[in-house]
């Protein structure tokens, strides 16, 4: 899609927001500075009567759900949130979770038909009605020849057209954000676009997802914080994705919470702890954890289903998030500051002790508080102040990492409102400080390092030598045996020390 029509969405999008009264709504008037309280005077007048029925967050819902799958995807972050955007406002965009229009029945059987390349009924015993419908695909539920009951997952028909359509849309409006709005250049607002853009487009390979729910339910099934649907590998397809039936009620129902049993709290510590575990000891996590994603059962079992978005995180990056949330659980806020400069996150020319000072302003609030007494919203705008003032950048390789800590603090504190997240957080953190920053863990990784640095060496020697004429020096044996035994000795403690340590 072109330039001019990506721009031509781009106007249709803020119209449809302003006709559903929905882009700065009338019944936030009272709050809203007086230069932005003309401009909504203004847009008051372009809405209908009828498309101004109902709450804020319902007509945000549903002109989201009209703009289509990157706009229902932001829906479905804010309505994590209900500590920043109140709780009435977020369930009101819920809906956007898993209650989405389904598309017929009879197509579905056929999508499922041509992706798998043979009739409906070599695999299924029965093919039921959608149960769930999401921004790109739906559920049904179906039962295998072998009795087993399954979900199987279809992607909408023409899905993959407007993800590209919306793909364009975003991409405008980032580059438009990024030249108008200085302070926003910061965050890297086309960074950003392209990270959720290129997650959005892996999620339209169903066979994506089915490897990726494999890999994460060997990765959860040793912790057992959280489960994960066993594959039918025979129903997988690029169109459709069939799992064995999830145990339990869906978090996004009322009933998830009312089971006889539930321990509300055991639930919401599962669920910071399985996401933790997955980034920090294997650095592959789930990352699209809202409600609609989560099924729960007495007393505090958590199932997950929906992994079409696969966030990684490389050594580095792990270890830079255990120091910091260890700093945090801590109160050292001059570790915390070290990490950021020392992961680059914030430019070197500033000073770490100020730094640190400033976390301490936003950190200490926090301690010794519940939840229900912590704003969100205003922790959010101290941070954003604070970083702002230096320079912090957003980091795009920690984009999806940052918006599902975002959505599963939030999902955690609707499970239990009054859940302390650092506390949820320590047991995890702590296992991975002591096994990774311990003196032994130090030893094997100069021991790797070490392995590392002789095997470049080794590939430099039997590079073959640029043809240059120089002189010819005399063979030197002792300058050779040197490096022989150098070399010797290096690998051979290297050895030793990853042998005792392993």
């Amino acid at each position: 899609m072109g330039g001019p029509a990506a721009f031509g969405r781009l106007i249709g999008a803020g119209w449809t927001l302003a006709r559903n009264d929905a882009l700065l709504p009338r019944e936030l008037d009272a709050l809203y500075p007086p230069a932005v309280r003309s401009a909504a005077g203004l847009l008051h007048l372009l809405s209908g009567r009828q498309a101004r029925e109902g709450r804020p967050g319902e007509r945000l819902a549903r002109s989201l759900e009209r703009l289509g799958p990157v706009a229902i995807k932001l829906g479905q972050l804010l309505s994590t949130r209900a500590d920043i955007i109140g709780a009435e406002f977020a369930e009101d965009l819920s809906r956007l979770k898993d209650r989405l229009a389904p598309f017929p029945t009879d197509l579905a059987r056929r999508e499922v038909e041509l992706s798998l390349g043979r009739p409906i009924g070599d695999l299924f015993e029965s093919f039921g009605e959608a149960v769930a419908g999401a921004s790109l695909a739906q559920a049904h539920e179906a039962r295998l020849i072998d009795g087993r009951r399954v979900a199987v997952k279809v992607l909408r028909p023409g899905i993959a057209r407007r993800v590209a359509a919306d793909a364009e849309v975003l991409r405008l409006a980032a580059r438009l954000v990024e030249g108008w709005s200085i302070p926003a250049r910061r965050l890297e607002p086309r960074a950003f676009a392209e990270t959720v853009i290129r997650a959005t487009e892996l999620e339209l390979d169903l066979r994506l997802e089915a490897a990726g729910a494999d890999e994460l339910g060997e990765v959860m099934g040793q912790d057992g914080y959280m489960a994960v649907p066993k594959v039918v590998w025979d129903g997988v397809g690029k169109r459709v994705l069939t799992l064995e039936w999830a145990q339990g009620e869906p978090l996004s129902s009322a009933a998830a919470l009312e089971q006889e049993g539930l321990d509300r709290r055991g639930l919401a510590d599962n669920l910071i702890r399985a996401f933790l575990a997955q980034a920090l000891d294997h650095g592959v996590f789930h990352a699209d954890l809202h409600e609609g994603n989560l099924f729960a059962a007495a007393p505090a079992q958590l199932m997950a289903v929906d992994f079409g978005i696969i966030g990684r995180l490389g050594a580095d990056e792990r270890r830079y998030l255990a120091e910091i949330l260890w700093g945090f659980l801590e109160r050292d806020y001059e570790r915390v500051a070290r990490v950021h400069f020392e992961a680059g996150y914030v430019p070197a020319k500033h000073s770490v002790a100020a730094f640190a000072q400033a976390l301490r302003a936003v950190g200490e609030p926090l301690f010794g508080r519940a939840a229900s007494q912590v704003s969100m919203s205003r922790v959010l705008t101290q941070l954003f102040e604070i970083t702002a003032i230096y320079e912090m950048r957003l980091r795009p390789e920690l984009v999806l990492l940052q918006k599902t800590m975002m959505t599963v603090e939030g999902v955690a504190r609707r499970i239990y409102p009054d859940h302390d997240i650092w506390a949820a957080a320590d047991p995890v953190v702590r296992r991975w400080i002591l096994r990774e920053l311990s003196p032994a863990a130090r030893i094997r990784r100069f021991a790797g390092e070490a392995l590392d640095a002789l095997q470049a060496i080794r590939k430099l020697a039997q590079a073959p030598a640029p043809a240059v004429v120089v002189p010819v020096a005399p063979p030197n044996p002792g300058g050779a045996l040197l490096w022989f035994a150098v070399g010797a000795v290096v690998s051979g403690l290297a050895f030793v020390a990853a042998t005792l340590l392993r």
